[in-house]
C-alpha cells in the first residue's frame, strides 16, 4: 500500500513539473503571436502595391512572357510545403502535410510529376523517414522568418522554373502554407504561384480598379524587374502566414496540455487519497485485531 502511495506521490511531482513547461511554452506563444500578425499586417501594404503593378502590366499589355504563359501540357511541378521547426504545435505541421500530400497526389493522378522543396523539420523528418525524395529543405527559421529566407526560396523556386524541363525544370509552382484566420482558426491552402495568376483579391478583399501605366522602357523589361519581388514577397507573405498560424496553434495547445495536467494532477491526487485513506483504514484495523488479542489472552 506504501508502495503504491508513492508511485502516485511521484507521477504528480512529474505531472507538475511538465505542468511548469507547458505553461511557459504558452506563455512564449501568446507573448510572440502578436508581434506575427504585426508583421502579417505590416507586409500587406507592400504586398498590395506590388500585386497592383504586376497585374497592371499583365493586363494591360498581351505579352508572352515565361512566367506568364501557361504551358501546354503540365509535365513537372514544383511544391513548397511550410511546415514548422519545432512539435507540441497541435495539428498544425500534420495539417499541411496532409494537404501537400492530397496535391502531390492530385498532380501524379493528372500524370505528372511533383518535385518537393520543404520548409521546416517537421516536413524533412516525414518525407525522409518514408524515404521520399525532395530537391532542397530550410530548416531553423520558421518562426520567425526573415525577408533573406524568402528571397532565397524565391531564387531557387525561379531558378526550377526557368529551367527547361529536359534539364530538370519545372512547368509549375504550388505553395502549401497555413493561413492564419484567427486565434482558432488556422487553415492550410494551396497557391499556385506560376504561372502567374495575378488577381487583386489574392491580397485584398478591397475592389479597385487597376491605374493605368505608362512604362519604361518596355512592358517586358518591367515584368522581368517585378516578377522575382512579387514572388519573393508571395512566398514571405505565405511564411509570415504560417509563422502567425503556428505560434497559435502552439499556444492553444499548450493551453489545452496545462488544463490536461491540471486534470491528471486532481485524478492522482484523488488516487493517492484513497491509497492513503486505504493504508490508514488497514492500519487501524491492525491495531484492534491486536488489542482484541491482547484482551482475549
Amino acid at each position: 500500500m506504501g508502495a503504491q502511495l508513492r508511485v502516485y506521490r511521484q507521477k504528480i511531482e512529474s505531472t507538475k513539473s511538465t505542468q511548469k513547461i507547458f505553461k511557459a511554452m504558452e506563455m512564449m506563444a501568446t507573448s510572440r503571436i502578436a508581434k506575427a500578425r504585426s508583421r502579417v499586417s505590416a507586409s500587406t501594404p507592400y504586398a498590395r502595391a506590388i500585386t497592383r503593378a504586376v497585374s497592371a502590366v499583365a493586363s494591360q499589355h498581351d505579352l508572352d512572357h515565361p512566367l506568364t504563359t501557361e504551358p501546354e501540357r503540365v509535365r513537372r511541378s514544383l511544391v513548397l510545403v511550410l511546415t514548422s521547426d519545432r512539435g507540441l504545435a497541435g495539428s498544425y505541421s500534420a495539417n499541411a502535410l496532409k494537404k501537400a500530400e492530397g496535391l502531390v497526389a492530385r498532380i501524379t493522378e493528372s500524370g505528372s510529376e511533383a518535385k518537393l522543396y520543404l520548409v521546416g523539420r517537421k516536413a524533412q523528418a516525414y518525407y525522409q523517414f518514408r524515404r521520399r525524395e525532395f530537391e532542397k529543405a530550410w530548416t531553423g527559421d520558421t518562426d520567425a522568418p526573415s525577408y533573406e529566407l524568402a528571397k532565397d526560396i524565391a531564387q531557387t523556386v525561379l531558378a526550377a522554373f526557368t529551367t527547361p524541363y529536359e534539364r530538370g525544370g519545372v512547368d509549375e509552382i504550388h505553395v502549401v502554407y497555413t493561413q492564419f484566420q484567427s486565434m482558432v482558426a488556422q487553415v492550410p491552402q494551396v497557391m499556385r504561384l506560376l504561372p502567374l495568376e495575378v488577381s487583386e483579391q489574392q491580397v485584398t478583399n478591397e475592389s479597385e480598379l487597376l491605374p493605368l501605366y505608362e512604362f519604361e522602357p518596355e512592358p517586358a523589361q518591367v515584368l522581368d524587374a517585378l516578377l522575382p519581388r512579387y514572388i519573393e514577397s508571395r512566398i514571405f507573405a505565405a511564411l509570415l502566414q504560417s509563422s502567425a498560424s503556428e505560434l497559435a496553434s502552439r499556444q492553444r495547445a499548450m493551453k489545452q496540455a496545462g488544463d490536461n495536467a491540471s486534470d491528471l494532477i486532481r485524478t492522482y491526487t484523488r488516487l493517492a487519497n484513497n491509497a492513503r485513506q486505504a493504508e490508514i483504514t488497514q492500519e487501524l484495523s491492525e491495531i484492534v485485531a491486536g488489542a482484541d488479542a491482547l484482551a482475549a489472552s
